[in-house]
């Protein structure tokens, strides 16, 4: 496998920089507070952000094993974010993971009358979502999670909200992107993700998935420029109090999908709202298997961890429950 350039954003009081990994250190960049920064100079000058990386790479080195484990004065931030959070928009695609064809028996077993909405979308995905190049192939499932301020950082606990039924993982790459003047999206890079879903609640009506999806999720903690994301190999672990409960290993990327990435990209872009001049985008590609699917419950503590070959450290979170919801949001009225 290539070697990759790989980043992280950093933060120590209000001082913010990047950082370029070589492991066991991270090299301190000049010039620029953030990746969206160090992006829009790239776009600015033509010149290719590695290019720019390795003109603005220092001296200054910081011990990435301490930051990792919370025992360093700076701190991990998401891999790329906009200074104004609605600003960045995140989102994902699903049904794209052939792997997920496995827990969908109905596919094979039943006839088109009695499919599942979802498995009519999985399988116009199969039979549409790899066009030939300079076409536009089938519209994959899309759905809406947030602006900026849900995203969380690796080491940040991903939180239940009060109303929610649950949180579980969804171990997945997501693509983060910014437009530049002319309106035209850019991929910067990938990072791992936790899209962070409830899944009991989408489970009871699967009218339920847009509003299942309205919660934070993780991305980093490092961006990695042109990863291989042909077949990627990853591992996603559950723990409770220090014990293994969960453990998967999943496969992601072009071969392992329905949907090529050109086609997802296409579908998400192509509206117009989606190329605005100088906003970003965290989009995830879809997830291979999830602890849900085999009746795992998470816990106030659980720790979630996820790991793809080529994307650096893992990125972990816990989970945290927020005190139930006990009276409804009152709207008050201007008249």
């Amino acid at each position: 496998m290539r070697s990759k350039t790989r980043l992280v954003q950093l933060q120590k009081a209000t001082t913010r920089r990047v950082a370029r990994v070589e492991e066991p250190n991270l090299r301190l960049l000049s010039a620029v507070a953030s990746t969206y920064e160090l992006a829009n100079s790239a776009l600015t000058s033509g010149e290719p952000i590695t290019a720019l990386i390795e003109r603005q790479s220092t001296g200054d080195l910081v011990d990435y094993e301490s930051v990792y484990a919370g025992a360093s004065p700076w701190k991990l931030l998401v891999p790329l974010d906009h200074p104004e959070p609605a600003r960045c928009l995140v989102s994902g695609t699903g049904l794209t993971h052939l792997g997920s064809a496995a827990s969908r028996h109905a596919m094979h077993d039943k006839s088109d009358a009695t499919l599942t909405d979802s498995m009519r979308m999985f399988r116009a995905g199969l039979e549409g979502g790899r066009p030939p190049k300079g076409s536009c192939g089938t519209a994959p499932e899309w759905f809406y999670k947030g602006a900026g301020d849900v995203l969380r950082a690796c080491g940040e606990p991903l939180v239940v909200p009060g109303f929610a039924e649950d949180g579980g993982e969804e171990g997945e790459v997501a693509g983060l992107y910014v437009i530049d003047q002319q309106g035209r999206p850019h991929r910067v890079g990938m990072a791992a993700g936790n899209e962070f879903s409830d899944h009991r609640f989408e489970k009871k009506n699967y009218l339920n998935l847009a509003g299942s999806k309205l919660r934070n999720c993780s991305i980093g903690p490092e961006l990695v420029i042109d990863p291989d994301f042909d077949v990627v190999s990853g591992r996603v672990t559950i723990r409770r109090d220090g014990r293994l409960i969960w453990d998967r290993e999943i496969t992601t990327g072009e071969r392992e999908m329905c949907h090529s990435l050109a086609n997802i990209e296409h579908h998400h872009f192509k509206f117009d709202g989606h190329r605005r001049a100088g906003d970003i985008h965290v989009h995830f590609y879809g997830a291979h298997s999830l602890s849900f699917s085999d009746q795992i419950e998470l816990h106030d503590g659980d720790v979630m961890t996820i790991q793809f070959a080529g994307f650096g450290r893992a990125l972990r979170n816990s989970l945290e429950t927020a005190d139930p919801v006990r009276e409804p949001v009152a709207v008050h009225a201007l008249a």
